[in-house]
């Protein structure tokens, strides 16, 4: 009997077969230059995110992690001060609001977006005397609900910072573009990413000049000019070759977008076939044990940076290890909330406090949602989730 192929969670080698002859003389384009740190290839890079963005300042730096250092420190945030963030997200979220010295405040996400949920940030935020600043994540390609947030922040007084390494491109219920809303915007360009470099890169983005000019000092040691420090930095600067990847990519992305839009449409219709709802409908309402991602109504757009499913709790796990059997790639995004991490038990957070958080971690597990997936792979995918659940 033959064995059916396997689909990997990612396929990067796909992508670069297509672009490989642009990406190597790009590449060849900086060695020849021999200027690999900053330089020409990173301003016109941060030009074009500019303009792809909607924002007049796109300031490039190491990592996407570093981005939201750098947008901490921009605001002179640090001890004492609390900065309230979702506690169901990547680690870098709170990890680096620690690092910068201040003390994350937990909130618990939409069960429906997974995403900052604003009810349960209000009341955090009520709690928090010393509170400087919102960190709603925009996960898994998909906006926050920028609009309450924003009212949040504006009645506390305390300035937005989007989390949007996952959800460049994405657009928020108003049309508005990730990372052009705050007053700083964080981006991600892992390899993993919609818009992925060859390593580690990140960016900035703000419309003020000042926080701007701010940021390009943070990252080279707080200097200005060379040599001269009236602040303490960090050492997050793009490298050329990386912006160089990054701009051949750029001209794709939007392809990209929809190549994700149209494969996570095929898994919702395969899905809905076998009885399967959205994520606006929890799993207790009964029917096929399957959820697949609410696909938010136009001008708001989902980039499907992941295309996670939800499942009851006891057959997550078994059904993640049936698909490996068949050698089809899955990953469990996030299986421990934040506030139940070790390294933060001493902010005194139990388990229980945040139970949608709790459930998403459970319940959730990401698919293949790849740009290059063919049609007999999603069918392959969803076939052996289905039969496995039936």
């Amino acid at each position: 009997m033959s064995v059916a192929p396997g689909v990997p969670l990612l396929d990067l080698k796909a992508q670069y077969a297509q672009l490989k002859p642009e990406l190597d003389a790009a590449l060849a384009r900086v060695v020849e230059s021999q200027y690999f740190i900053l330089g020409e290839e990173v301003d016109a890079l941060e030009r074009e995110l500019g303009e792809y963005l909607g924002v007049p300042h796109a300031i490039g730096c190491a990592s996407g992690s570093d981005a939201i250092l750098l947008a901490l420190m921009a605001l002179d945030l640090g001890r004492g001060d609390e900065v309230l963030c979702p506690t169901y997200t990547f680690f870098a979220t709170a990890g680096y609001v620690v690092r910068a010295g201040a003390k994350p405040v937990f909130a618990d996400i939409d069960p429906v977006t997974y995403n900052l949920d604003p009810v349960s940030a209000r009341e955090a935020a009520g709690r928090a005397a010393k509170l400087k600043a919102l960190l709603p994540v925009h996960l898994y390609g998909q906006c926050a609900d920028l609009a309450a947030l924003e009212a949040l922040a504006a009645s506390r007084g305390v300035p937005l910072i989007e989390d949007a390494a996952q959800a460049i491109g994405s657009r928020d219920a108003k049309g508005r573009s990730a990372g052009a809303v705050g007053a700083l915007g964080c981006f991600s360009f892992f390899p993993t990413k919609n818009l992925g470099g060859f390593g580690d890169g990140g960016l900035v983005t703000t419309a003020d000049a000042g926080l701007a000019e701010k940021l390009r000092v943070l990252r080279v040691h707080g200097s200005k000019p060379k040599y001269y420090h009236h602040v303490v930095g960090v050492n997050s600067r793009l490298d050329a070759l990386q912006a160089a990847v990054l701009r051949v990519k750029l001209k794709y992305l939007e392809a990209w977008h929809a190549a994700r839009a149209r494969n996570a449409a095929a898994y919702d219709r395969r899905f809905k076939a076998a009885g399967a709802r959205s994520s606006a409908e929890p799993l207790e309402g009964g029917g096929f044990p399957l959820r697949f991602p609410h696909a938010p109504a136009a001008p708001a757009r989902h980039i499907y940076n992941q295309y996670v499913i939800r499942v009851p709790a006891e057959r997550r796990d078994a059904l993640r290890a049936s698909l490996t059997e068949r050698r089809i790639g899955t990953e469990i995004y996030y299986p421990v909330p934040l506030h139940l991490q070790q390294c933060f038990a001493g902010l005194g957070y139990k388990e229980g406090r945040f139970p949608q958080a709790e459930r998403a971690a459970r319940e959730t597990l990401a698919l293949p949602i790849y740009p290059e997936l063919s049609a007999a792979q999603i069918e392959q995918v969803a076939t052996a989730i289905v039969e496995f659940l039936k």
